[in-house]
């Protein structure tokens, strides 16, 4: 039969015949350290500011520093075995931080009990497991018949890190650079308390409103990685809450209490109006963002779920020579994986599921999975609507909960469990999309990549269930320190159906808004976030964004020196970020651990002996950490250099 495949005449970078170190020891150890830091690190970011960052390229760059220039080894495959190990942390990470910290604050809250380590880290193991057997039997249809059609963006980036080696040295040290730096400012931000974290002014003139900034590195360093529209869309949702929406409650409440504050509005400060009112706008702002979007990607999710199931079946007769390069797990391991996940899921007693529950996870986890792994490839997978999937499923499965009867505290630990399971596995799924994409340009081994992203899951999700504790412990879900503001919204999602206790007045004010948005053609989410959160975050997120744009807009000798600039930035971008979420994790540690007269987290504040630079002090460190992003890009010569020459 004629072969239809578009990619049927592609040459991988490593030919199949051509065997090469891939799976060994130092990459499954190197995958698994990173896939622990990247993961935990997301994990904090997440739960600080509400989104994740790609591991992928750092994962990569590190690795290629790592073992050509200390271990002298030369071996690409290696190189992406370690950055598909160390991936799977970042997307067990987004699932994990979008649902599971609800359950925590129902325990603050004395409505719930709190599931041991074992409970959490089987949730998050199971979730990114089914993502891994779901999308395993998509690849032939999605990764080599489409070749040429879905582009893959992230995985295709990464593939020309990898290719164009020769750069790791320098691409790896700005990593580490970003990553020391931004530690070292986080301790003395954080730890030592030199200066604020958070620099916060009110306006008594105009009464409600304020302005402030989180003066940290990985805020910088995500604005910098989304760029200047995004961030500016996020700075729009701020200002409209903390200069419209604030003071137009400030100034029309008077002495009046409104429901669900027991305090009257006059003798609130703006942080008591924003979480007493314009969280709730905010919550419905974003949910209806993310069901917009979803509504508005069901033509593209309904055509690629049939096209993927359609590829499934080789009409084409398309025949694959069996050889290293596109052999898959084999279906009976795939099979067994996904039985031993549903026996823990329904049998396991911590875990509040039936085998109704298991059925949900199953039909809505491998439709996710399939509209996930395609949809990454379309449009990329910060385009992907893994948030409105999470709605969705929370508000159907809360629905079906409550008409069978399991309602109340442990209803809703269920619902959340499911939604956790399922968030998990799109996230996983679209990222291991990638990942294969990846390996298939450079000439990887599949089934190997795919025991790597196994791997990848087990170890990750054993380090973010102990993350989740730690970080509860240490300061709780919810607090100024953790907002987990997505986690926050699926609380209100599951409330609002079980119990009918929200204020729906400030909800539908969130909604229309958002429709409004949506009318005027702008991007939702990103806006609808900006409202939800405090502006103090959408501030140091704008910083890094102009930082960017000046890079976009500066006159080069090149394009080529632009991207190499541009590049370099978004690396120290990436280390800034992981560097202070391995200090807040480790300041974590040092908030709970016992000494005398209290813990190691407030013997090492020297606030508390009047030492501080005060807000003006935390501005200046900020404009100075943002110099430091400028040295390791465009005032680096080096990556003119380097990048240039591998290229």
């Amino acid at each position: 039969m004629e072969n239809k495949n578009p990619g049927s005449g592609f040459k991988p970078y490593v030919p199949a015949d051509k065997i090469m170190p891939e799976f060994t020891a130092t990459s499954i150890i190197m995958g698994i350290l990173l896939a622990v830091v990247f993961g935990a690190a997301n994990a904090y970011l997440g739960l600080r500011v509400g989104m994740t960052v790609s591991a992928s390229i750092p994962a990569a760059v590190i690795s290629m520093g790592v073992i050509r220039l200390i271990m002298k080894k030369d071996s690409i495959l290696e190189n992406n075995m370690v950055q598909t190990i160390g991936s799977a942390g970042e997307s067990l990470a987004a699932g994990a931080i979008f649902t599971l910290p609800a359950v925590f604050m129902w325990v603050a809250e004395g409505t719930g009990t709190a599931p041991n380590f074992l409970t959490i880290a089987l949730v998050c193991i199971s979730g990114g497991l089914l993502g891994v057997v779901f999308m395993v039997p998509l690849r032939s249809a999605l990764i080599v018949k489409e070749h040429g059609v879905l582009p893959y963006p992230e995985g295709t980036a990464c593939a020309e890190v990898l290719m164009a080696g020769e750069e790791g040295g320098t691409a790896a040290s700005t990593v580490f650079w970003g990553l020391g730096i931004a530690a070292i400012y986080k301790f003395i931000a954080d730890g030592i308390k030199l200066f604020p974290s958070e620099a916060d002014w009110a306006f008594k003139k105009y009464d409600g409103s304020g302005i402030g900034m989180d003066v940290l590195p990985a805020l910088a360093g995500v604005g910098f990685i989304c760029g200047p529209v995004i961030s500016s869309y996020m700075l729009a949702g701020g200002v409209t809450a903390w200069f419209i929406i604030m003071p137009m409650i400030k100034a029309f409440g008077g002495n009046m209490v409104m429901f669900p504050s027991t305090v009257p509005i006059s003798e609130m400060d703006t942080w008591a109006i924003w979480s007493s009112y314009v969280r709730y706008i905010g919550a419905g702002a974003v949910a209806a963002g993310g069901i917009m979007s979803l509504i508005k990607s069901l033509p593209i999710i309904i055509r690629t779920f049939r096209e993927s199931m359609g590829s499934l079946r080789n009409k084409d007769g398309v025949v694959l020579d069996l050889n290293r390069t596109n052999k898959d797990l084999d279906m009976k391991w795939l099979g067994l994986i996904l039985l031993i996940v549903l026996a823990i899921l329904i049998f396991v007693p911590s875990i509040p599921m039936s085998f109704g529950s298991a059925i949900i996870i199953v039909i809505f986890g491998f439709f996710f999975a399939t509209v996930s792994s395609r949809m990454v490839g379309l449009v990329g997978s910060s385009n992907n609507p893994v948030s409105g999937m999470a709605i969705a499923t929370l508000l159907i499965a809360t629905i079906l909960l409550k008409a069978t009867g399991t309602t109340g505290p442990s209803g809703m630990v269920t619902a959340i469990m499911i939604g956790t399971v399922i968030c998990i596995i799109a996230a996983m799924a679209g990222d291991m999309s990638q990942d294969l994409k990846t390996g298939y340009i450079v000439g990887a081994t599949p089934y190997r990549q795919q025991i790597g992203e196994i791997i990848g899951t087990i170890s990750s999700g054993l380090a973010i269930a102990g993350v989740l504790y730690l970080l509860n412990a240490a300061w709780g879900y919810g607090s100024k320190e953790l907002p987990a503001p997505q986690a926050s919204l699926m609380k209100m999602v599951i409330e609002g159906v079980m119990n009918a206790n929200l204020p729906w007045t400030l909800v539908f004010v969130g909604v229309f808004f958002a429709v409004i948005i949506e009318i005027l053609g702008i991007p939702v989410l990103p806006v609808a976030i900006g409202l939800y959160l405090p502006i103090h975050l959408s501030t140091p997120l704008m910083v890094g964004g102009l930082v960017k744009l000046w890079f976009e807009k500066r006159s080069f000798k090149n394009e080529q020196d632009r991207n190499n600039v541009i590049t370099s930035g978004v690396l120290y971008s990436s280390g800034m970020i992981a560097g202070e979420g391995i200090v807040g994790i480790l300041l974590a540690l040092f908030a709970i651990i016992p000494v005398q007269g209290g813990t190691v987290g407030t013997v090492i504040d020297i606030s508390a002996k009047g030492i501080s630079l005060g807000n003006i002090g935390a501005l200046i460190c900020f404009a100075l950490l943002v110099l430091t992003l400028l040295r390791w890009s465009i005032w680096n010569k080096k990556v003119y250099t380097a990048y240039d020459e591998a290229a």
